[in-house]
């Protein structure tokens, strides 16, 4: 089989099937995208897949740099916890218990 070429894949199309707001978390099912910028119900948009993004993280939880991070769509938060969440990336710097933030690397 021959490749061809298509894109770098920082940012990937996203058909949405509700209206997504830019920034917001996008569950891309063993993964998480941020929105690039509004994308309509039934219209294609941006994700961003690469980069490091601030995330509300869920309270009492310490996260170490490099600790593996997951996406709780009912939170809306990310959480150190895996059973039942979306593969996010990891911590790109600490985060303690009373931070209402982390700074998440995306898988990519």
């Amino acid at each position: 089989m021959k490749a061809t070429y298509v894109q770098q894949g920082a940012a990937l199309d996203y058909m949405a099937t509700e209206a997504v707001p830019n920034g917001a978390v996008v569950s891309l099912e063993t993964r998480i995208g941020i929105a690039a910028g509004d994308i309509p119900a039934g219209s294609s948009g941006t994700v961003h897949v690469e980069g490091v993004y601030r995330l509300a993280k869920a309270s009492g939880e310490d996260l170490a740099m490099g600790a593996a991070v997951y996406y709780d769509a009912a939170a809306d938060a990310v959480t150190a916890t895996a059973a039942g969440h979306i593969p996010a990336g990891y911590a790109a710097a600490p985060a303690g218990a009373n931070d209402a933030a982390a700074l998440v690397k995306l898988l990519g």
